[in-house]
């Protein structure tokens, strides 16, 4: 005995507004790609933070509250 088979409807026409990008998917790539640029091209500006490692202590404190 065969199954019956099915037949795919037809895919719903798209217009023309839905294809396009919004306009912060330019946006966000272009300004991360300039700050980028920017920081290539004059290093000095991208200084290390001076004073106590925030990041270290935090990832000190995540890890003694997780091997309790």
């Amino acid at each position: 005995m065969s199954a019956p088979t099915h037949t795919r409807p037809h895919p719903a026409t798209r217009a023309g507004a839905d294809s396009r990008l919004p306009w912060w998917a330019l946006a966000l790539p272009t300004l991360a790609f300039v700050a980028l640029l920017v920081l290539i091209l004059n290093p000095s500006d991208a200084q290390a933070a001076t004073g106590d490692p925030v990041i270290t202590h935090l990832l000190e404190r995540v890890q003694q509250l997780t091997t309790r």
